[in-house]
């Protein structure tokens, strides 16, 4: 096995697991309350991902600009379609003054059933594909419907996962209130 088909598993087998948890029953809500995720207060390292041409989109150019929330998602994830009208509701709200990053994850799906998802069903902002993971270890993504919000000097203000999350709260603080 090469050394990128053993991180590709090592990923699988991460979101695999987190999913079993999520499956079991384990509570949306704030995800360093649970230890997960990157660290509250950190900067994310340095990430490159695709958009659905295969163009390659470094991160970096949106962490510190402005506020991002970053959704890591699949077309198969239900927790990430029962989330998709809170995002639609923070996007209406918070759209003009955060960066909205969708970013599809490597498993079980490709940049072509992401496409044909977004035929039928419209997600907020830009949506990407973490072909290689690297977004995924950047932001220690335990599973899909894992967000993270970075405030305008790139730092992590929130992380969570799960289909009842405190995204309008959140997004208040690093975006101001309306």
């Amino acid at each position: 096995m090469t050394r990128a088909e053993r991180r590709s598993l090592n990923v699988t087998i991460r979101f695999a697991a987190a999913l079993a948890l999520v499956a079991a029953g384990a509570a949306g809500g704030q995800a360093q309350d649970a230890g997960i995720g990157i660290a509250l207060g950190a900067t994310p390292a340095p990430a490159q991902v695709e958009d659905l041409d295969g163009n390659v989109v470094d991160l970096g150019r949106f962490i510190g600009a402005k506020p991002v929330l970053i959704e890591f998602w699949a077309t198969w994830c239900p927790v990430c379609e029962k989330l998709a009208p809170t995002l639609d509701a923070a996007f209406a709200k918070y759209g003009d003054r955060v960066e909205f990053l969708t970013i599809g994850v490597a498993v079980s799906q490709s940049p072509r059933q992401i496409r044909r998802h977004l035929e039928r069903h419209a997600l907020p902002g830009r949506v990407l594909y973490d072909a290689k993971g690297e977004a995924v270890r950047a932001f220690r993504a335990p599973t899909t419907s894992f967000i993270v919000i970075v405030d305008g000097s790139g730092k992590v203000t929130y992380t969570g996962s799960g289909e009842d999350q405190p995204l309008d709260q959140a997004l208040a603080k690093v975006a101001g209130a309306n």
